[in-house]
């Protein structure tokens, strides 16, 4: 059991009468586009296991503004919106698939029912849109082929055409399409039309194959910092990075960019075990 969870269980959700006034002019400064959580956050050297945050210039350090570490036998619906049921590529999003063990992860469950293969997405759309910061996703790598796992963010303006990507970009964090050890990550703008930009990334890690990683984000104002356990594994200002909020996904995705999903043994589960953001702040 995580150290924040003790905490986190005592911590009340009552308002605080006659902070009104202070609260709204607080919101109206954060660099996301909702207030983030409503309970107090756990202090960073309470969290287990600690996150490789980037280093920072002097007189500054970093603030969790939002978390979910996934405890309890339910998905938090105040952060999440859980997908389906609908058609994505060669599969389905179905809620069914996106659910807790009731051991500290969020499950998302590609498998086989009847003649069509399902899999689970959660995101938080008009629930927490940061701007900036540390954004990072602890997690497993699936096994099978013909599904890939993602940990993206996305917002109405990656569409919009004319200010290249600083006025929206779908950015993939890390997807896991591959089983030999490769990981991609992704910037894409301007739609998906004649329009269409993209730069991206793909390296070899074959590390991540077992056991939990985590991928980061580190989101500036100029750049895009990415990261596996800390290490650095790209650096981008390409499309002029994003100058608006997006939202987080947690995605599975079945088609046949990750290889044939008639081959696969299923049911496949992916674990999360946590999904964090820090701001940058004054000491």
């Amino acid at each position: 059991m995580r150290a924040s969870n003790a905490l986190m269980r005592k911590v009340s959700c009552k308002k605080l009468a006659g902070t009104l006034p202070t609260l709204l002019s607080l919101i109206l400064t954060l660099p996301f586009g909702f207030a983030g959580e409503s309970v107090p956050l756990p202090p960073l050297d309470s969290l287990t296991p600690r996150d490789p945050l980037p280093t920072l210039p002097e007189g500054k350090t970093w603030q969790l503004v939002w978390h979910d570490e996934f405890e309890g036998d339910q998905i938090d619906t105040s952060k999440w919106e859980i997908y389906g049921d609908w058609q994505r590529r060669d599969g389905y999003w179905v809620k069914e698939d996106s659910f807790l063990d009731g051991k500290g992860h969020l499950v998302i469950r590609t498998k086989k029912a009847g003649d069509r293969f399902t899999s689970g997405a959660i995101a938080t759309k008009g629930k927490f849109e940061p701007r900036f910061g540390y954004l990072v996703c602890r997690c497993t790598h699936p096994k099978q082929p013909g599904m890939w796992a993602a940990f993206w963010m996305f917002g109405s303006g990656v569409t919009r055409v004319g200010d290249e990507g600083r006025d929206g970009t779908e950015i993939d964090i890390m997807e896991m399409p591959y089983r030999d050890g490769r990981l991609t990550s992704n910037l894409h703008w301007d739609g998906y039309g004649k329009d269409h930009k993209h730069a991206g990334t793909t390296f070899q890690m074959p590390e991540i194959l077992e056991g939990f990683h985590t991928y980061g984000l580190w989101w500036k104002p100029d750049e895009y910092v990415f990261d596996v356990d800390g290490k650095v594994t790209w650096r981008t200002s390409a499309g002029g990075v994003c100058q608006v909020p997006l939202y987080i996904k947690l995605t599975v995705e079945i088609g046949s960019w990750a290889g044939d999903i008639t081959k696969a043994q299923l049911p496949e589960d992916w674990l999360i075990d946590y999904v964090r953001v820090y701001q940058v702040v004054d000491k």
